[in-house]
């Protein structure tokens, strides 16, 4: 099986705080992954790094023919990692100044040098996809959490990108309109889209995921099937948190 990213060893420290202490991950052409983890495990800052929205201290990516010191990126590396990965982050980070279909169209135009007509084509027919093609002309400001949220989807899907990062996609929703989104990511993940999801929504995970790894505490504790992990998991550490988010939930 074709591995789409592999990346070794990853550190990151905020100031003298270790927030990921060597972190060891591979994906696979079509995988979809889920990491959980409590507050504070490093899942966040992992995605992050991998997109180079935060620097890391040490570990080296691989994605396709690019390998990376990740340490000591250069712009081109840098450049050449993101046009293979697309992000979609909690609190959406839409262009407030621009319609639904000037968020989608602005990458396409700006990165793939599509005209503007056909531009506007691939975002609406994205739109159609994620249900949303009669808000195409509405701003951010005039959709519902929910709605921006499955336009910055597909926004991240539109550049095609060989691996879409997740960051609690749903951590800022109110609950009502967490189905929506997560029926999106169920649709990219059976077209066989190659997807890492920091999640809260186990039930999501369980059902989706090939692969759930649990990060405490900067280190990835376990990783495994979703019945491995959530039926069988290993380390004392996930069946604590497992059993604190089953009382939780009842």
């Amino acid at each position: 099986m074709e591995t789409v990213m592999t990346v070794t060893h990853l550190e990151k420290s905020f100031g003298n705080q270790p927030i990921l202490k060597g972190i060891d991950l591979s994906i696979n052409h079509g995988e979809v992954i889920c990491i959980l983890g409590p507050s504070g495990s490093g899942k966040t800052t992992f995605l992050r790094c991998l997109n180079f929205l935060e620097s890391a201290d040490a570990g080296e990516l691989k994605i396709g023919q690019t390998h990376v010191n990740l340490q000591d990126p250069s712009k081109k590396e840098v450049r050449q990692v993101r046009l293979k990965t697309g992000m979609v982050f909690q609190r959406y980070e839409l262009f407030r100044n621009m319609t639904a279909l000037q968020n989608i169209t602005e990458g396409l135009i700006s990165v793939k040098k599509m005209t503007k007509r056909n531009a506007q084509a691939s975002a609406l027919n994205l739109l159609n996809q994620v249900g949303l093609k009669d808000k195409a002309n509405f701003y951010p400001s005039q959709l519902s959490g929910g709605q921006q949220q499955r336009i910055g989807i597909a926004r991240a899907v539109a550049l095609n990108p060989d691996l879409l990062l997740f960051d609690e996609p749903t951590s800022a929703l109110d609950p009502e309109l967490v189905d929506d989104v997560l029926e999106t990511m169920r649709q990219l993940a059976k077209k066989g889209q190659t997807m890492i999801v920091v999640t809260h929504e186990m039930q999501f995970a369980y059902e989706v995921a090939d692969t759930v790894v649990f990060m405490a505490n900067g280190h990835v504790v376990e990783k495994g099937s979703p019945d491995q992990v959530f039926n069988h998991p290993k380390e004392k550490r996930t069946q604590d948190f497992l059993s604190q988010l089953t009382m939780a939930y009842g």
